[in-house]
């Protein structure tokens, strides 16, 4: 096994491929649409401008599970530089529904898709905020974003398809299976919080818990970190033990991602999220910090958590209330000693691959970054 350590400079590489990669599905995208006029090509415009920025974390891991697995170098055009666009157009549709459902004005410091378009689409008023903020208003940008989110998914499934195309068949099938794995349980997890963030407590606080827990490995750990390695894997030609191997790495690093994305949505600073602290609660969000806190928690703290979450207009200082909740039950400090402990089973893992794995320093150096981010 080789144990080259990962450079800034080629992971920056890689990204540039991608960002590329996926900046140049949009002009064939506008030439499709092209006879519905300048109204039509608000709708890509929007989509192009959901897909600018991010880390590109599942398109460089897909991009380092491949290199693990002994792809050759990626270049422009490649089938892994394709796979990895696909799997960010995925993500970028995937954050304007995520937006849409929670009802979040901002994504990465600027308004989200729905907010962008209720500003700039509407057609009363192009490029000017309405003094009411009227409800038709609010109702377009929605419904905007709704067919924006879904024209992503539309080209990120285009755009894998034309990438695999030249692959020999079994590997074009087992990409195009892992891909709709992936977009499947992304689905199916999206339900499952939703569901979450509307039941009632349950009586049996660790049903609470294990309902958190299933929504961590459908929505999150599966579709951020296994699937996009897997698909690397796939597209590598990668065995059953090297797959199995990278799948656990996936479920551990996936499971540490949420945990933490979890935390930051408490506790994270706005500066470096891109949106405002305790947007989690004020969303609702049932996760694992939130049911684990209820858990432990005496009925004064249990009535505090069910007043507060899912108040869309909680103050700083009942955001606060409700982080103090989660430190004195001892849920923060349990899910970092969990973030910690799945940080260190994946470094050993990473240590000990099946034969045929080759160069790891790229993938230590995203599962690393994928544990201990900041935003």
């Amino acid at each position: 096994m080789s144990s080259t350590p990962s450079t800034p400079g080629h992971l920056a590489t890689l990204r540039t491929l991608v960002d590329e990669a996926v900046a140049a599905t949009f002009d064939p995208t506008r030439q499709e649409v092209a006879a519905a006029g300048p109204e039509g090509r608000l709708v890509v415009d929007a989509a192009e401008r959901a897909a600018r920025g991010g880390k590109r974390l599942r398109a460089l891991l897909c991009l380092a599970a491949a290199r693990a697995c002994g792809a050759e170098e990626p270049g422009p055009g490649s089938a892994s530089i394709g796979a990895a666009a696909a799997l960010e157009l995925f993500q970028a549709a995937a954050l304007v529904h995520d937006d849409l459902m929670d009802a979040s004005d901002t994504r990465r410091g600027a308004p989200s898709t729905h907010r962008f378009l209720e500003i700039t689409g509407y057609p009363d008023s192009p490029g000017a905020i309405a003094a009411s903020g009227s409800d038709d208003r609010a109702r377009f940008g929605e419904s905007g974003a709704l067919l924006v989110g879904d024209l992503l998914l539309t080209m990120s499934a285009t755009t894998l398809h034309a990438a695999v195309l030249p692959l020999d068949r079994e590997t074009a099938r087992g990409a195009l299976a892992t891909y709709s794995a992936m977009a499947s349980e992304v689905a199916v997890g999206q339900y499952l919080d939703l569901l979450a963030s509307h039941a009632p407590w349950e009586a049996d606080s660790d049903a609470d818990l294990d309902r958190a827990e299933r929504v961590i490995h459908a929505k999150s750990a599966r579709y951020s970190v296994d699937l996009p390695l897997r698909l690397g894997g796939v597209l590598a030609g990668a065995d059953a033990d090297q797959l199995a191997w990278l799948s656990a790495l996936g479920s551990d690093v996936g499971t540490a991602f949420q945990l933490r994305d979890d935390v930051l949505g408490v506790v994270g600073d706005p500066a470096v999220t891109g949106k405002p602290a305790g947007d989690d609660l004020r969303e609702g969000k049932r996760t694992v910090l939130v049911a684990l806190a209820y858990r432990e928690a005496d009925e004064a703290d249990r009535e505090l958590l069910r007043r507060g979450l899912g108040d869309a207009d909680l103050t700083e200082d009942a955001v606060e209330e409700l982080r103090a909740v989660l430190a004195r039950t001892g849920a923060l400090a349990a899910v970092e000693a969990r973030i910690d402990a799945l940080a260190a089973r994946t470094a050993a893992l990473v240590d000990s691959p099946p034969a045929g794995i080759g160069d790891v320093g790229d993938l230590r150096a995203l599962l690393e970054a994928a544990v201990r981010r900041t935003s």
